[in-house]
């Protein structure tokens, strides 16, 4: 199916590995012009390298700390007017909510929450005058089923969800859309090292941790990203224009709930 966003421009962060390369993988082979944000130059430009091997969309690489103003401003700087934004940036340590300092909870809702309001707020008006606008948040299962260990990311993403869903109707009838993808646990980097981190912890082996944390997933496996970028990239097509305001979450079945 086309998605009729080639030629578009797209502004992806923490898109260098993980879910956010996943998404600027499935933009690009789409033939979007994707600019991918991250922090670490080397990963970044080998990213940009595989992307281009694509040879459809162009790629453009910014090292920059997204959740900083000057990140921010950088960011906007090489890709000043895109159609399709795609707001990401690590998740915030675990940890018993007891130990939680106030500088702590101040950078989880500064990377999380604040962030992509002000990529939002930067962005949103020039596709208005457009007509056309894809905005896709990645948070968090944890927006729909909290996490206890978690409580800087709950917090944070919960935070956004909320103003997502007082801003997401006012843009529709111009064709700008927002939407948030909530993704559970998918064969990362980032969730291997969660494991790891989970065996030393408890003495077990990676295998019974990965073993264990399988368990609620009715799928019987963990989720491969690119499933997750071409769901991104649906949701930045001409056909999504009428979803907006939606949080998606992309978890195997892990959730038992109805709603």
């Amino acid at each position: 199916m086309d998605l009729g966003i080639r030629g578009r421009q797209a502004l992806v962060c923490a898109g260098s590995k993980g879910l956010g390369k996943a998404c600027a993988y499935s933009l690009v082979r789409e033939g979007v012009n994707v600019t991918i944000v991250a922090r670490g130059q080397q990963t970044l430009e080998e990213t940009a390298a595989e992307l281009r091997a694509l040879n459809s969309g162009a790629v453009t690489a910014v090292v920059a700390d997204i959740t900083s103003a000057e990140g921010r401003a950088l960011a906007l700087k090489h890709c000043p007017s895109p159609d399709i934004l795609i707001t990401n940036a690590g998740g915030p340590p675990a940890g018993d909510f007891r130990d939680l300092t106030h500088e702590m909870w101040l950078a989880a809702l500064e990377a999380n929450m604040l962030t992509p309001i002000a990529l939002i707020r930067s962005t949103i008006d020039q596709m208005i005058s457009r007509q056309f606008g894809r905005i896709i948040n990645i948070t968090s299962s944890a927006v729909k089923a909290p996490i206890d260990i978690l409580a800087l990311s709950n917090g944070a993403r919960s935070g956004l969800t909320g103003f997502v869903a007082g801003i997401a109707r006012k843009s529709a009838s111009k064709n700008v859309t927002i939407n948030n993808l909530l993704p559970g646990l998918f064969d990362t980097e980032t969730m291997r090292s969660r494991s790891e981190s989970m065996a030393q912890a408890s003495g077990k082996s990676f295998e019974e941790v990965q073993q264990q944390r399988l368990q609620p997933i009715a799928a019987g496996r963990f989720g491969m990203p690119s499933e997750f970028g071409d769901a991104c990239a649906y949701l930045c097509s001409s056909q999504a224009a009428y979803i907006t305001g939606m949080n998606f979450l992309i978890d195997g079945g892990a959730y038992p709930g109805v709603f």
